[in-house]
């Protein structure tokens, strides 16, 4: 694609950038194929070619976004699926990233927008303001109807039916290996999953301890800046990857680590992008240090080869979650840890498309979000699974919450497999399992 950006124009980072990911597109269309957006809605304009026009001719000519560039950025899951599609090798991930800092700076939504915006970026990535505002949306749930706005209702309905204890596994601290230590590895706790689902943190703790990993919890680490930087708020997401590099390298510098373990797939997409987020910063060289140490649970797990037997035949439905298929291309570990240890695993039809969380997605765009998650739950439900595997916290909510099938985290299965409890989901008797 050709560009007309000005010398004075590339001075900028981000330009530059867009620069570089606007002339590796060939207008091809593949992209349109893989697009959910494009798929459920139909429009040019809904698909990651006519959203790079769009942003093209936005940055191009340095102008405000306006109303309809602004309608169909925010339609854009994030799902990263037109990134495995296309032959040119377009990092749209990036493009559109820069498209969200601009928005956010340029265009003046409308006020329940902004206030929305505003309490999600307040709210998400801090456990315990998360924890009180679902307590508060359990106690709305039943007024759901006087509400004036379809994501007003999309919050309300969020809340689990039950919201679990605080986890003492998630403050900081050291976790010794069992046994000979293999590794010695840092584990993001993350923010929402630990309001959301504690169980998925302690099956992780458990299971890497198991087979001889050192686990640390570090002290300062914790959100990693996605919710926020996916809304285009990048000074708010910096400053929370800002201290997750600080806590992880005074471990690096410390007592050493392998790896920065990661159990939430749209945490370990960011994460492994911060060299780039900070390529311009003094932070850059600490950044892409541990970027390279980010690791999805799965690649540590495939490398340390568990072993076990699943205590029960169960046959597996795996969803592929966007954030691990797609922005880190990790396709096969998972499914094969699962077969490994002894379950009988099956895909759904479309595996690549979208469930419809994406982060904040289906908070602020519930039609097109509920209507992908219709589709995702008809396909897994249609290979009658005993229950649904997936590894990122907000595919299991999403899901979750339209089907009868038990939802669980994949570590979760395979930590129940090498020695630890039965998932609670699983189980008669739903409680927090302790570490073994």
């Amino acid at each position: 694609m050709q560009t007309t950006f000005t010398p004075e124009q590339l001075k900028a980072p981000a330009i530059r950038r867009a620069n570089e990911v606007l002339r590796t597109c060939v207008h091809c269309g593949f992209c349109t194929a893989t697009c959910p957006t494009y798929q459920v809605l139909g429009d040019e304009l809904d698909s990651p070619r006519g959203r790079i026009y769009l942003i093209k001719d936005m940055l191009e000519n340095d102008r405000p976004a306006d109303e309809k560039t602004v309608k169909h950025i925010d339609r854009c899951l994030s799902c990263l699926a037109c990134m495995t599609t296309c032959p040119s090798g377009v990092h749209y991930m990036h493009l559109v990233d820069i498209a969200r800092a601009h928005i956010e700076k340029t265009y003046n939504r409308p006020a329940m927008d902004r206030f929305l915006r505003w309490t999600l970026a307040r709210i998400l990535p801090y456990p315990t303001r998360f924890r009180l505002a679902l307590l508060g949306a359990k106690i709305g749930r039943p007024f759901a109807f006087l509400m004036p706005d379809a994501r007003l209702k999309a919050m309300l309905a969020m809340a689990p039916k039950r919201i679990p204890p605080v986890s003492r596994n998630d403050a900081p601290q050291v976790f010794p290996a069992q046994g000979p230590r293999r590794m010695r590895v840092a584990l993001m706790t993350g923010c929402a999953q630990k309001a959301l689902n504690t169980d998925i943190n302690d099956a992780t703790i458990r299971v890497l301890t198991r087979l001889g990993c050192e686990v640390v919890v570090a002290r300062g680490a914790g959100c990693c800046g996605a919710l926020t930087h996916h809304m285009g708020q990048t000074d708010l997401s910096h400053a929370s990857a800002a201290r997750n590099i600080r806590a992880w390298m005074a471990e690096v510098r410390g007592e050493g680590l392998d790896a920065v373990v990661i159990n939430t797939s749209g945490c370990g997409t960011t994460v492994k992008d911060y060299g780039h987020m900070f390529r311009e910063d003094p932070l850059a060289d600490d950044a892409a240090h541990v970027a390279g140490l980010a690791r999805d649970v799965t690649e540590i797990l495939a490398q340390l080869k568990p072993e076990g037997t699943v205590p029960e035949t169960l046959r597996v439905a795996y969803h592929a979650a966007c954030s691990l298929q797609h922005g880190q291309q990790i396709k096969d570990a998972p499914k094969a840890l699962l077969k490994r240890l002894g379950f009988t695993v099956v895909e759904p039809a479309d595996p690549h498309l979208c469930c419809g969380s994406a982060g904040t997605y289906n908070l602020l765009q519930p039609e097109i979000s509920g209507e992908l998650k219709r589709r995702k739950i008809a396909t897994l439900e249609a290979r009658t699974p005993d229950v649904i595997s997936a590894g990122n916290i907000g595919c299991m909510m999403q899901i979750g919450s339209g089907t009868g099938v038990p939802v669980v985290h994949t570590v979760e299965l395979i930590d129940w497999a090498t020695g630890g409890p039965k998932p609670a989901a699983l189980s008669e008797s739903v409680g927090v399992p302790v570490l073994r």
